[in-house]
């Protein structure tokens, strides 16, 4: 699985930590921590939860052209 890069700049984009996502979306932040480095393989809800706190779409952070 490759990093999530667009993850990462759209947490960045918000100014928020691991931490402030994770306590977001009710997850740990070493959760926020491996799906970012590709380690962790989210549940759809939790990438739908993620993309409300980002407001972006799931395109838009999960998959791949």
């Amino acid at each position: 699985m490759a990093k999530n890069l667009m993850l990462k700049a759209a947490r960045a984009q918000k100014d928020m930590t691991q931490a402030d996502l994770a306590a977001a979306v009710g997850v740990s932040r070493q959760t926020i921590n491996a799906i970012e480095k590709g380690e962790y393989n989210p549940t759809i809800n939790l990438c739908r939860s993620i993309c409300r706190v980002l407001g972006k779409t799931l395109d838009e952070l999960f998959w791949e052209e």
